[in-house]
């Protein structure tokens, strides 16, 4: 029996040929703009697995299609999926851990290091024709060697971007995660702090955990308030870990020096957002793990828990193992 698989996006060829090279059927949509709840529903109803990229899995569409033998995220992250709807209907439901940590520690990093020279705003003027006149006190920025860095969820890409720091400006690293990480500490003498204490010490907040209940909206004005203003915020998780109008006052009001995010909220951004005005702020439209290389692991390792939930198997990277309970 032929097993047909619906993607939500254009992949990269290297997951889709796993997939063809198995006898999948596949049907990809190609229209660029998302689809519609509806649309959703009804092409899964007609296919045995989804390849999701950027959609939002909700319970109608799980109560709909109790048919998917498998639900593979081409993403780390799944706060776009009901899970518990997911486990009720008997899907399961993966993700891609891992294999975009390098390349989405790159991102943070690249931010950081733009946002200390200002480097979006300064590229501006001189699209502006405003490069004129020397001033040397104007548009200054701030040094990185042997600051502080502070990374709120110590995990692979908070790792990844801790050890670019660490290699590049001997930074110190501090730590906030629900649960200590040992292993990390020992590796990169990390040291974990409470989080009024990473608020307070860094001098570089990097933000990588997951977007939670829990950590939804946690950098609010309050948490600027406690900040260093001199500190630099950076955020290439989630958009909605950071409450946007309260970073917007916070950089406007100086309680904190600067910021540099892959994430908004919402995405996309609007054009007249504050944000982009800012010369202190630099904002990259999500582009985290977007690198031939690191999307074509992620495409091959979605494929492959495709295969492996239309196998019968349990999925490589399954998010609600419950579900085989």
């Amino acid at each position: 029996m032929i097993m047909k698989v619906f993607i939500t996006r254009v992949i990269p060829e290297a997951g889709r040929r796993l997939l063809l090279d198995a006898g999948m059927t596949l049907t990809e949509w190609k229209e660029k703009r998302s689809l519609t709840a509806e649309e959703l529903i009804e092409q899964c109803k007609e296919h045995d697995a989804l390849l999701s990229a950027s959609t939002t899995i909700n319970a109608e569409m799980l109560e709909a299609c109790t048919n998917l033998k498998a639900i593979a995220l081409m993403s780390v992250g799944f706060d776009n999926v009901d899970l518990d709807a997911a486990t009720k209907a008997g899907i399961p439901v993966s993700n891609t851990p891992g294999v975009l940590s390098g390349a989405t520690a790159d991102t943070a990093f690249l931010l950081m290091l733009a946002t200390s020279r200002k480097a979006f705003y300064q590229h501006k003027k001189i699209a502006k024709g405003e490069w004129g006149f020397f001033e040397p006190t104007a548009d200054l920025g701030i040094e990185l060697n042997g600051a502080t860095l502070g990374v709120f969820g110590l995990g692979n890409i908070g790792i990844e971007m801790a050890r670019k720091c660490m290699g590049a400006y001997g930074m110190k690293v501090i730590y906030h995660n629900r649960n200590r990480n040992w292993e990390a500490e020992q590796k990169l003498n990390a040291h974990y702090v409470s989080f009024e204490e990473l608020l307070a010490q860094s001098d570089v907040l990097s933000v990588h955990t997951a977007l939670t209940p829990e950590t939804k909206g946690k950098f609010d004005r309050a948490a600027f308030q406690q900040m260093k203003d001199t500190a630099i915020f950076v955020n290439t998780a989630r958009g909605g870990i950071h409450n946007e109008p309260d970073l917007i006052n916070a950089l406007k009001d100086g309680l904190i020096w600067g910021a540099g995010l892959d994430v908004t909220n919402p995405e996309p951004m609007d054009a007249n957002n504050e944000l982009l005005d800012l010369p202190n702020v630099c904002v990259l439209p999500h582009i985290g793990s977007a690198t031939v290389q690191t999307r074509d692991a992620m495409a091959q390792l979605a494929a492959k828990n495709i295969l492996a939930g239309l196998a019968g198997k349990e999925l490589p990277n399954i998010i609600n193992p419950e579900v085989y309970s």
